[in-house]
């Protein structure tokens, strides 16, 4: 979690939570974009934004892994 530096904005970000508060997702107050979270299914990693990252083209990267938000596997007993 250390490995991310914010160039500019960090304090224009608002945070939201819900159900467990494990995971805290932070957005930009001004235009509302997800910039990055707090991972629910492992709370020591960040997801984030790759459009948000300097020098990163999406297109480059890999197909990213989904879950359909109903069916979220630390819900799964």
């Amino acid at each position: 979690m250390d490995g991310i530096k914010f160039l500019k904005g960090q304090d224009n970000l608002t945070r939201y939570t819900w159900g467990t508060h494990t995971a805290k997702h932070h957005f930009c107050a001004t235009c509302g974009i997800y910039i990055y979270h707090q991972r629910r299914s492992n709370p020591d990693e960040l997801g984030v934004n790759a459009l948000a990252l300097e020098g990163v083209m999406p297109s480059d990267l890999p197909p990213v892994p989904w879950h359909d938000g109903v069916n979220h596997p630390s819900d799964q007993v």
